[in-house]
Order: C-alpha cells, then sequence, then structure tokens
C-alpha cells in the first residue's frame, strides 16, 4: 500500500513538473500532444532516441508535449502499447479517455514485431491500432509485416523510416580508412537479444581471432548475451550521445547482422557517421536503408568483410549521399499531426473524414 501510494505521490510529482517545463517552452502551443512513453537521458533502445528528439523537435516549433491524458489534449501519439516502467499511460486509458473526449486524435507508431522481439508484440500492436486514426510504420518492411496478418492497407497510414540526431551523429572528423591499415568494424546494441546477430558478431570475432581476417578489428559496443566470451574484440559498456559518436567515428564500417527488425535505429546511428554497412539480408527494415550503403550476407561474412573491404571507397560515399536525418524524420511526423489536428477540426465541424493512405 505504501509502495502503490509513493508510485503515485512520484508519478503526480513528475507530471506536474513536464508541465511546468513544458508551459515555459510554449506558453501558447499550437497544439499539445500527450505522448504515452517517457524519454530517458541515457543509453536505452532505439525508441528512446526517437522519442528524444521527436519531444525536443515538437516542443521547438511550438507543441506542448505532455506524457499523461488531459482535457487539453488535442492528439494522442502511441509510442508503445506495451506496459512498462517508462510508459505513463495504457491503451485503457487511451479509451477510456477518447470516450469522454471523441474529439480527440490518435496516431500510433509500429516499431516492433514478434518475429524479431518477444511473443505478443503483435497481439498489442493490433489493439493499439484498433484506438488509432492515423498509423505509422516505421520501415514499409513492417507494414508489410502487419498486412500480412491483420493491417488494411487501405486505412490512413504512412512509412517514416527512423533518422538519428545530425547534430551527434555526423561525419565530420570521422576516419576514413585506407588500404594497408586495419579495417574496424563496429556494432552497438542496447539489447542483448540473439536476435540482434551476436552469432554472427561471435564468428567475426573468431575469425579475426584465428588470423583468417587479417588487418581486421571489430568494436562491439552496448550490451550482449552473458554467455559470450569474446576473443579478440574490443568492447565497451552502453553508451549514446557525443561519447557514442566518437566510438562509432573511430570505426570504418559499421555491422549488423540483427534480424527480422521494424526498422532499427542503430544502423542509421553508423550511416550518419559516414560508415558504409555490412547488413544481413533477413534484417527486415534495416535493408531499405541498407542496401543503398553496403554489403548484404546471408551466411558467408568472411566474404561479405572482403567485398566491403574491396569497395569501401565507394561505399563511403554512398554512406554520406544517403544519410537519412532525425530532422528530416521529424518533420514527417509533423505533418502527420498536423494532418491529424486537421481532421480534429472536421470531426468539430461534423463533417465525414475522408483520408487517403500516405498522404
Amino acid at each position: 500500500m505504501l509502495r502503490r501510494t509513493l508510485d503515485s505521490l512520484t508519478r503526480s510529482a513528475d507530471t506536474a513538473w513536464d508541465r511546468l517545463q513544458d508551459w515555459r517552452v510554449n506558453p501558447n502551443p499550437i497544439a499539445s500532444i500527450a505522448i504515452n512513453k517517457r524519454p530517458l537521458h541515457l543509453p536505452w533502445g532505439g525508441g528512446n532516441q526517437w522519442l528524444n528528439q521527436i519531444v525536443r523537435f515538437l516542443r521547438a516549433t511550438g507543441y506542448s508535449v505532455q506524457f499523461q491524458l488531459g482535457p487539453r489534449v488535442d492528439c494522442i501519439l502511441i509510442a508503445d502499447p506495451k506496459r512498462s516502467s517508462t510508459t505513463t499511460f495504457g491503451l485503457e486509458d487511451i479509451q477510456a479517455h477518447r470516450h469522454h473526449y471523441p474529439n480527440v486524435v490518435c496516431i500510433h507508431r509500429i516499431n516492433d514485431n514478434d518475429q524479431h522481439r518477444d511473443a505478443g508484440r503483435d497481439v498489442l500492436q493490433a489493439k493499439a491500432h484498433a484506438l488509432a486514426d492515423y498509423t505509422i510504420f516505421i520501415s514499409n518492411w513492417v507494414r508489410e509485416y502487419y498486412a500480412a496478418r491483420w493491417f488494411d492497407p487501405a486505412k490512413p497510414h504512412t512509412v517514416i523510416l527512423n533518422g538519428a540526431d545530425a547534430s551527434v551523429f555526423h561525419s565530420s572528423g570521422g576516419l576514413e580508412w585506407t588500404p594497408g591499415s586495419p579495417l574496424r568494424l563496429v556494432t552497438h546494441h542496447w539489447s542483448n537479444n540473439w536476435n540482434k546477430g551476436f552469432a554472427v558478431y561471435q564468428e567475426i570475432d573468431r575469425l579475426i581471432a584465428a588470423g583468417r581476417l587479417p588487418e581486421t578489428e571489430l568494436w562491439v559496443i552496448g550490451r550482449w548475451p552473458d554467455t559470450i566470451q569474446w576473443k579478440a574484440a574490443k568492447t565497451f559498456g552502453p553508451t549514446t550521445g557525443a561519447q557514442l559518436t566518437c566510438l562509432l567515428r573511430n570505426c570504418h564500417v559499421y555491422v549488423t547482422a540483427s534480424r527480422w527488425e521494424a526498422g532499427g535505429m542503430h544502423v542509421i546511428e553508423g550511416v550518419q557517421c559516414g560508415l558504409p554497412l555490412l547488413y544481413h539480408l533477413d534484417g527486415g527494415g534495416i535493408v531499405e536503408v541498407a542496401r543503398q550503403v553496403g554489403i548484404g550476407f546471408h551466411d558467408d561474412i568472411h566474404a561479405a568483410i572482403l567485398t566491403v573491404r574491396a569497395r569501401y571507397a565507394e561505399l563511403r560515399q554512398a554512406a554520406l549521399h544517403h544519410a537519412y536525418s532525425g530532422e528530416q524524420m521529424c518533420c514527417e511526423y509533423q505533418r502527420v499531426i498536423e494532418h491529424a489536428l486537421g481532421l480534429k477540426r472536421t470531426r468539430r465541424r461534423g463533417v465525414a473524414l475522408s483520408v487517403t493512405p500516405d498522404q
């Protein structure tokens, strides 16, 4: 009982502080957006990196952003339908809120699936989708994944690829590999899920330790399964921001063996730092970004590394050219929110909605 009371008081204090900070930034906001997940300012997953960016961007462009529901909310953004320590309200709360405030519009961002993560995500996403007026998928691959299960592509939706904060993740000052020097591969993950590709990273580590990849290094940043004992890799704990960028820019090629991923922020951060990619062809949404700037593989990572070494100069130029920034991403989210707010005004006038996909 005491623990529940303390938790309630903590949430109330957090909410009051959020609203005070939000009011100081935008005392007369364009509109109020409620996001059901609170951003963390520490190393975490790619969803948290997206969340930090979108909150900063919306506040900087005149919107109020809060993490609780209230009578003045104009638009709800579902960042995660799964209850966790960082979600601030759930699907039942949204359903009850929309019963009292039927004009509030709801946008649902879909960024995961059962095939990559733990079972139950697909069902939760379907429940969240039932509450939403508009759906944002973070890749075409994950849209097709859910279209094969329950999503109707005729419903209002769009695809917005992930982008990283370009003020942090950029290629300026980065190393450029020259033939004859060690080629440094790097990967970084907050999750220690084996589907992030750790079996492949172990194989690279084994090939280097066995002398089969001379003049090649592997850096592993973040977390990994406890059973892994690295042989030659240089390892770093979880990090974010400028410290992470410094590590990435001191490498030459980013490797991701992540499987069936909806989108993946880690590869975006690597590409924005000017790194060509080595990527698994079963990477899901990752492939949509990676195929323009890297070398894909299935089973033969050894051959893929030799190929990326031979084509490094060409692939680095492609990475520098195709880097997709967080600012681009945020602008596209703002466009969808503005469209959603237009739906709200239409509802208030009592006009029937007419929305086409991908607008």
